[in-house]
Protein backbone atom coordinates (compact mmCIF):
# COMPACT_ATOMS: atom_id res chain seq x y z
CA UNK A 1 0.00 0.00 0.00
CA UNK A 2 1.40 3.38 -1.04
CA UNK A 3 1.09 6.16 1.52
CA UNK A 4 2.29 9.74 1.79
CA UNK A 5 3.81 11.19 4.95
CA UNK A 6 3.85 14.92 5.63
CA UNK A 7 7.09 16.43 6.96
CA UNK A 8 6.43 20.10 7.80
CA UNK A 9 4.56 20.63 4.54
CA UNK A 10 6.84 18.37 2.49
CA UNK A 11 5.18 15.12 1.41
CA UNK A 12 7.33 12.01 0.99
CA UNK A 13 6.17 8.63 -0.28
CA UNK A 14 6.26 5.35 1.61
CA UNK A 15 5.26 1.71 1.13
CA UNK A 16 3.31 0.02 3.94
CA UNK A 17 2.84 -3.76 3.98
CA UNK A 18 0.80 -5.46 6.70
CA UNK A 19 0.68 -9.28 6.77
CA UNK A 20 -2.16 -11.01 8.62
CA UNK A 21 -1.67 -11.26 12.39
CA UNK A 22 1.43 -9.04 12.35
CA UNK A 23 3.49 -9.12 15.55
CA UNK A 24 5.18 -5.77 14.98
CA UNK A 25 6.05 -2.99 12.56
CA UNK A 26 9.57 -2.36 11.23
CA UNK A 27 10.23 1.12 9.89
CA UNK A 28 13.14 1.30 7.44
CA UNK A 29 15.68 4.11 7.56
CA UNK A 30 17.47 4.16 4.21
CA UNK A 31 21.10 5.07 3.78
CA UNK A 32 22.69 7.63 1.49
CA UNK A 33 21.71 7.26 -2.15
CA UNK A 34 18.81 4.97 -1.30
CA UNK A 35 15.03 5.22 -1.09
CA UNK A 36 11.82 3.26 -0.46
CA UNK A 37 12.53 1.51 -3.79
CA UNK A 38 15.90 0.12 -2.64
CA UNK A 39 16.05 -3.48 -3.93
CA UNK A 40 18.07 -4.57 -0.87
CA UNK A 41 15.71 -3.07 1.69
CA UNK A 42 12.67 -4.33 -0.21
CA UNK A 43 14.18 -7.82 -0.18
CA UNK A 44 14.60 -7.66 3.60
CA UNK A 45 11.12 -6.15 4.02
CA UNK A 46 9.47 -8.91 2.00
CA UNK A 47 11.33 -11.52 4.03
CA UNK A 48 10.04 -9.90 7.24
CA UNK A 49 6.52 -9.90 5.77
CA UNK A 50 6.70 -13.68 5.31
CA UNK A 51 7.54 -13.90 9.03
CA UNK A 52 4.42 -11.97 10.04
CA UNK A 53 6.08 -8.59 10.48
CA UNK A 54 4.63 -5.41 8.97
CA UNK A 55 7.03 -3.03 7.21
CA UNK A 56 7.10 0.66 6.35
CA UNK A 57 9.65 1.73 3.73
CA UNK A 58 9.61 5.50 3.81
CA UNK A 59 11.69 8.06 1.94
CA UNK A 60 13.53 10.35 4.35
CA UNK A 61 14.86 12.65 1.61
CA UNK A 62 13.40 14.05 -1.61
CA UNK A 63 15.17 13.00 -4.84
CA UNK A 64 16.65 16.52 -5.00
CA UNK A 65 17.90 16.37 -1.40
CA UNK A 66 19.45 12.98 -2.05
CA UNK A 67 21.75 14.50 -4.69
CA UNK A 68 23.22 16.74 -1.95
CA UNK A 69 26.10 14.90 -0.30
CA UNK A 70 25.78 16.98 2.89
CA UNK A 71 22.08 16.15 3.26
CA UNK A 72 22.82 12.44 2.86
CA UNK A 73 25.01 12.66 5.96
CA UNK A 74 22.78 15.07 7.87
CA UNK A 75 21.93 12.66 10.68
CA UNK A 76 19.90 15.32 12.50
CA UNK A 77 17.64 15.79 9.46
CA UNK A 78 17.32 12.03 8.82
CA UNK A 79 16.49 11.47 12.50
CA UNK A 80 13.86 14.21 12.48
CA UNK A 81 12.18 12.69 9.41
CA UNK A 82 12.33 9.20 10.94
CA UNK A 83 10.75 10.46 14.18
CA UNK A 84 8.01 12.10 12.14
CA UNK A 85 7.46 8.86 10.20
CA UNK A 86 7.19 6.98 13.50
CA UNK A 87 4.62 9.49 14.75
CA UNK A 88 2.63 8.98 11.53
CA UNK A 89 2.62 5.21 12.18
CA UNK A 90 1.41 5.78 15.75
CA UNK A 91 -1.68 7.51 14.34
CA UNK A 92 -2.26 5.09 11.45
CA UNK A 93 -5.09 2.85 12.65
CA UNK A 94 -3.93 -0.22 10.73
CA UNK A 95 -0.58 -0.40 12.59
CA UNK A 96 -1.02 1.81 15.67
CA UNK A 97 -1.34 -1.20 17.99
CA UNK A 98 1.89 -2.89 16.82
CA UNK A 99 5.26 -2.93 18.55
CA UNK A 100 7.73 -0.77 16.60
CA UNK A 101 11.29 -1.46 15.51
CA UNK A 102 13.78 0.13 13.11
CA UNK A 103 15.92 -1.33 10.33
CA UNK A 104 18.65 1.08 9.28
CA UNK A 105 21.27 0.80 6.53
CA UNK A 106 24.44 2.90 6.18
CA UNK A 107 23.69 6.44 7.46
CA UNK A 108 20.14 5.22 8.09
CA UNK A 109 21.62 3.03 10.82
CA UNK A 110 22.78 6.15 12.64
CA UNK A 111 19.38 7.81 12.22
CA UNK A 112 17.62 4.67 13.53
CA UNK A 113 19.79 4.58 16.64
CA UNK A 114 19.47 8.31 17.23
CA UNK A 115 15.67 8.13 16.91
CA UNK A 116 15.57 5.10 19.20
CA UNK A 117 17.62 7.04 21.76
CA UNK A 118 15.06 9.85 21.69
CA UNK A 119 11.97 7.61 21.85
CA UNK A 120 13.21 5.25 24.57
CA UNK A 121 10.93 2.30 25.30
CA UNK A 122 8.63 3.14 22.38
CA UNK A 123 11.15 1.41 20.10
CA UNK A 124 11.49 -2.27 20.91
CA UNK A 125 14.32 -3.34 18.60
CA UNK A 126 16.81 -1.94 16.09
CA UNK A 127 18.75 -3.73 13.36
CA UNK A 128 21.57 -1.94 11.56
CA UNK A 129 22.94 -3.32 8.25
CA UNK A 130 26.37 -2.05 7.30
CA UNK A 131 25.47 0.97 9.40
CA UNK A 132 27.37 3.95 10.73
CA UNK A 133 26.42 3.81 14.43
CA UNK A 134 29.43 6.01 15.16
CA UNK A 135 27.42 8.92 13.70
CA UNK A 136 24.68 8.58 16.36
CA UNK A 137 25.75 10.96 19.17
CA UNK A 138 23.25 9.60 21.72
CA UNK A 139 23.93 5.90 21.13
CA UNK A 140 24.54 5.27 24.86
CA UNK A 141 20.89 6.27 25.53
CA UNK A 142 19.45 3.54 23.28
CA UNK A 143 17.37 1.08 25.32
CA UNK A 144 16.02 -0.92 22.34
CA UNK A 145 17.51 -4.35 21.70
CA UNK A 146 20.09 -3.63 19.02
CA UNK A 147 21.68 -5.94 16.45
CA UNK A 148 24.58 -4.62 14.37
CA UNK A 149 25.13 -6.60 11.14
CA UNK A 150 28.36 -6.08 9.22
CA UNK A 151 30.01 -7.70 6.23
CA UNK A 152 33.08 -9.77 7.02
CA UNK A 153 35.04 -7.89 4.33
CA UNK A 154 33.65 -4.42 5.10
CA UNK A 155 36.90 -3.21 6.62
CA UNK A 156 36.68 0.06 8.51
CA UNK A 157 32.96 -0.28 9.09
CA UNK A 158 33.57 -3.45 11.14
CA UNK A 159 35.77 -1.51 13.55
CA UNK A 160 33.25 1.35 13.80
CA UNK A 161 30.53 -1.14 14.72
CA UNK A 162 32.72 -2.93 17.25
CA UNK A 163 33.35 0.39 19.01
CA UNK A 164 29.63 1.28 18.87
CA UNK A 165 28.68 -2.08 20.36
CA UNK A 166 30.62 -1.17 23.51
CA UNK A 167 28.63 2.08 23.81
CA UNK A 168 25.24 0.36 23.72
CA UNK A 169 23.77 -0.25 27.17
CA UNK A 170 20.65 -2.32 26.37
CA UNK A 171 20.36 -5.85 24.93
CA UNK A 172 22.85 -5.98 22.05
CA UNK A 173 24.75 -8.20 19.65
CA UNK A 174 26.88 -7.96 16.53
CA UNK A 175 26.69 -10.40 13.64
CA UNK A 176 29.24 -10.73 10.85
CA UNK A 177 28.26 -12.12 7.44
CA UNK A 178 31.39 -13.94 6.18
CA UNK A 179 32.79 -12.71 2.86
CA UNK A 180 30.26 -9.89 2.51
CA UNK A 181 31.22 -6.32 1.59
CA UNK A 182 29.36 -3.09 2.39
CA UNK A 183 26.35 -3.63 0.09
CA UNK A 184 25.99 -7.37 0.81
CA UNK A 185 25.86 -8.07 -2.93
CA UNK A 186 27.60 -11.45 -2.65
CA UNK A 187 25.49 -14.60 -3.27
CA UNK A 188 23.47 -15.47 -0.16
CA UNK A 189 24.68 -12.47 1.85
CA UNK A 190 21.40 -10.55 1.82
CA UNK A 191 19.47 -13.70 2.69
CA UNK A 192 21.62 -14.02 5.80
CA UNK A 193 20.94 -10.38 6.71
CA UNK A 194 17.17 -10.87 6.29
CA UNK A 195 17.19 -14.05 8.35
CA UNK A 196 19.22 -12.45 11.16
CA UNK A 197 16.91 -9.41 11.19
CA UNK A 198 13.72 -11.51 11.21
CA UNK A 199 14.94 -13.64 14.11
CA UNK A 200 15.98 -10.54 16.08
CA UNK A 201 12.67 -8.74 15.62
CA UNK A 202 10.62 -11.87 16.34
CA UNK A 203 12.61 -12.44 19.53
CA UNK A 204 11.85 -8.98 20.91
CA UNK A 205 8.42 -8.15 19.50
Amino acid sequence: MKVRINHDGLELEAILRIPKNSTGLVIFAHGSGSSRLSPRNNFVAQWLNTQGIATLLADLLTPEEDTDYQKRFDIELLTKRLLNTTQWAEHEQSVSNLAVGYFGASTGGAAALQAAAKLGKKIIAVVSRGGRPDLAPDIAKVTAATLLIVGGNDYGVIELNEAALKSLTGPKDMATVPGATHLFEEPGALEQVADLAAKWFKKYF
